[in-house]
């Protein structure tokens, strides 16, 4: 039986409190609804966790995780993130996709010309960016993750297909 697939929802910022809790930031759209998506895995899948929110804090949540009793178990855990089987979040409609099903895709631009694969997500605050990896390039290419240029995400086909602004090209 293979494992399931795993989303990431979150990540701890480190300890909260001496009484174990944990600072959780939450990736999920309805920050609060990491919880009902546990328990939640350690990207390794070595560890699982129930969660359970305690209060708001700036920046996320005061939580408490199975396993975490105290500051030192919750300090050691800052950084880590926290991944929940995809079959527990809820379905997308058909325009939004998880990260993780866009990793992977095959690029290509309009003329069906292969560009490459992406390799990451990034978002630093003004909108979803695509690493793509170019065979050959000496960097990747970044692009914004925007219909206008990306006007197909084609998931049955692993494919995508991009209009780049000219100045990448």
């Amino acid at each position: 039986m293979s494992s399931p697939e795993l989303i990431c929802v979150g990540a701890i910022a480190g300890a909260f409190g001496v009484q174990g809790e944990v600072r959780l930031k939450s990736f999920c759209a309805r920050p609060e609804d990491i919880a009902r998506y546990a328990p939640l895995y350690s990207e390794d899948r070595a560890r699982t966790f129930s969660v359970k929110i305690t209060r708001p804090v700036t920046g996320g949540f005061g939580a408490r995780l199975g396993g975490i009793a105290t500051k030192e178990q919750a300090d050691a855990l800052k950084g880590a993130t926290l991944w929940a089987e995809k079959s527990k979040l809820p379905s997308l409609p058909d325009d939004e996709f998880y990260h993780a099903d866009l990793i992977g895709l095959e690029v290509v631009d309009t003329g069906g010309q292969r560009l490459g694969e992406v390799r990451a997500v990034h978002n630093h605050g003004a909108g979803d960016i695509l690493e793509v990896f170019v065979p050959g390039a000496r960097s990747a290419l970044l692009l914004p993750f925007t219909r206008a240029i990306v006007p197909t995400v084609d998931l049955a086909t692993r494919r995508i297909v991009v209009n780049p602004p000219e100045e990448v090209e």
